[in-house]
């Protein structure tokens, strides 16, 4: 659905839902003369008053290099915003034009937790199995994104307990190595009662991989820079996903405590006051660990990329988002740091990132995307419960009620796996089609012609000792790919 404002109508206020299930998408005219918004970024930009091609914001494409998101409410497009976690925009029209008044509210401070409440563990599995359950489209396959992890193993039980076994079909990725989770996944699914199946890496590219990966190019509403995003298209080959419900266990960690690793914690805590020397990190080489030193604190928590130095001689339009993150500490600077990581990595990393891969594959196949832990009354209960029936700040250890429950109804001991995060060889991809990677870098219009080609090779050069460098090919080609295909921007000549 599209709702429009018009000049001289009554001010209004847009919010997304708690916990930004349904972000809010934004159209301004470029006159300020009309405004339309829906929760649908297709339904929006598919719109016939959304006058295409759009332009592309050089100053987002400078965020994508450098920290690989693009801070809301702005978006890649000039003209088209998102509104997501915590996020406001009052609407009104002043001198004949249409004003927008931005806000962000972080509503899941750690302090505003009750302190007594009490944790009803069937509720909890009720809430899960309600908040997936009550969205599901009737008669079409469903399949649940399912690893080893806590999140998507609590959906899985709560719908288990539920009675939902033979409606839905696990899937999980099998990667290379100890970080494999297939096995574990597919012994629980079975346990449990769910049909599973495997999702794999082709050893060989085929016309029909290649196709899906220009497809989702050209038709992804938004692009999206995360290490895993090569896998969707992909896994659109060994599923078809047209049509069917999709079930994502991302979203949670913005109000259930995010919580970082011992090295995390107290490096911030002591580097991020090194800040004020960026200028000199600035101008080092992008894979240069010692560029760390200058992070700020809200950097640390999950935002990496290009040198300012790199970004610019590559990028002629290129912001150093250093600004950007200098002011962002400096309304956070009384905060705590678990507080800022949920903030930073819940309301724009993970929404924008993370899920977004979840989003555009939805998108390009017209399939429903459920996000169980983004459900409102979900974010509600969590966000209230007691911290110490969460985390553990000593130990930083996260999702306690998570594992405990895990452990008692299923046997999967979390402490024991230990973090397994989902991994994805995409190098491997880049490699096998390592021609058309460096043919969209190199002609992509946005980058400056003569240094690109030196970066690549540059790049190129260090893979084999500097995993960044195979990040920041990846994140180019992303980039660039998007750019040179996509069929709402406007492109250079």
């Amino acid at each position: 659905m599209i709702n429009r404002y018009t000049l001289n109508n009554p001010t209004i206020s847009i919010k997304s839902d708690l916990a930004a299930q349904f972000p809010v998408y934004i159209y301004l005219s470029d006159k300020k003369d009309y405004l339309l918004y829906s929760t649908s970024i297709q339904e929006l930009l598919e719109h016939k008053e959304v006058i295409k091609p759009l332009s592309v914001k050089s100053e987002s494409i400078s965020f994508l290099l450098q920290n690989g998101i693009v801070p809301l409410p702005n978006t890649i497009y000039n003209n088209i915003f998102s509104i997501g976690i915590g996020d406001k925009v009052t609407v009104e029209t002043i001198d004949n034009k249409i004003n927008l008044s931005f806000e962000h509210t972080f509503a899941f401070k750690n302090e505003q937790r009750d302190k007594e409440t009490e944790i009803d563990e069937q509720y909890i599995l009720k809430l899960l199995a309600d908040a997936t359950s009550s969205k599901l489209r009737k008669g079409v396959s469903s399949y649940l994104f399912h690893s080893a992890g806590k999140d998507s193993n609590m959906i899985a039980l709560a719908l288990a307990e539920a009675g939902y076994q033979n409606q839905i079909t696990c899937i999980t990725h099998q990667s290379s190595g100890e970080s494999d989770e297939s096995e574990i996944s597919k012994k629980i699914a079975q346990k449990l009662g769910f049909k599973h199946q495997t999702l794999y890496l082709p050893k060989k590219l085929e016309k029909s991989h290649l196709n899906s990966i220009n497809n989702y190019f050209e038709n992804a509403p938004l692009p999206c820079v995360d290490n895993v995003t090569l896998a969707y298209p992909l896994y659109n080959t060994q599923i078809d996903f047209r049509g069917t419900n999709i079930i994502d266990g991302s979203g949670n960690d913005v109000y259930i405590g995010h919580i970082p690793d011992k090295s995390e914690y107290s490096k911030q805590k002591y580097f991020s006051k090194l800040h004020y020397f960026r200028y000199l990190t600035d101008r080092f080489d992008s894979s240069n660990k010692l560029r760390n030193l200058t992070l700020t604190q809200s950097e640390w928590a999950g935002l990496s990329g290009f040198s300012f130095g790199d970004s610019q001689s590559i990028f002629k339009n290129s912001y150093n988002v250093y600004e950007y993150w200098k002011k962002a500490d400096k309304t956070r600077e009384k905060w705590d740091y678990l507080d800022i990581r949920a903030d930073i990595w819940g309301c724009m990393v993970e929404s924008d990132r993370v899920i977004r891969k979840s989003r555009n594959l939805a998108t390009l196949t017209q399939a429903n995307l459920i996000l169980p832990w983004c459900d409102s009354e979900v974010a509600n209960y969590f966000s209230k419960l007691p911290e110490n029936k969460l985390f553990d700040r000593q130990e930083l250890k996260n999702k306690l009620i998570l594992r405990k429950m895990l452990k008692e109804k299923i046997g999967l001991d979390s402490d024991k796996i230990g973090k397994m995060a989902f991994t994805f060889d995409f190098f491997s991809i880049l490699e096998m089609m390592q021609k058309e990677v460096q043919q969209e870098i190199i002609q992509c219009k946005l980058w400056d012609e003569t240094t690109i080609k030196k970066m690549l090779e540059h790049l190129y050069k260090n893979t084999k000792i500097n995993f960044k460098n195979k990040v920041l090919i990846q994140r180019l080609y992303l980039i660039s790919a998007w750019y040179n295909k996509n069929r709402y921007i406007k492109r250079e000549k």
